[in-house]
């Protein structure tokens, strides 16, 4: 998700798509425990997409 459309959701909808990432990325922890995790690479991309989502609910936290 682009930093654009996060700065337009609310803070539950950010909320709610840091639960969501933070399912993703537990499932490709699982699958790289595994051996079944060809790309590597999206592993980092889902941790950097959560940074990127909560330093969001941050600012707008601090905003208020």
């Amino acid at each position: 998700m682009n930093t654009t459309e996060l700065r337009q959701k609310d803070v539950a909808g950010i909320k709610e798509e840091i639960k969501a990432l933070q399912k993703a990325h537990f499932g490709l922890r699982m699958q790289k425990a595994t051996q079944q995790l060809g790309n590597t690479g999206t592993l980092s991309a889902t941790r950097r997409a959560i940074a990127r989502a909560k330093t969001i609910l941050a600012e707008k936290q601090a905003a208020k």
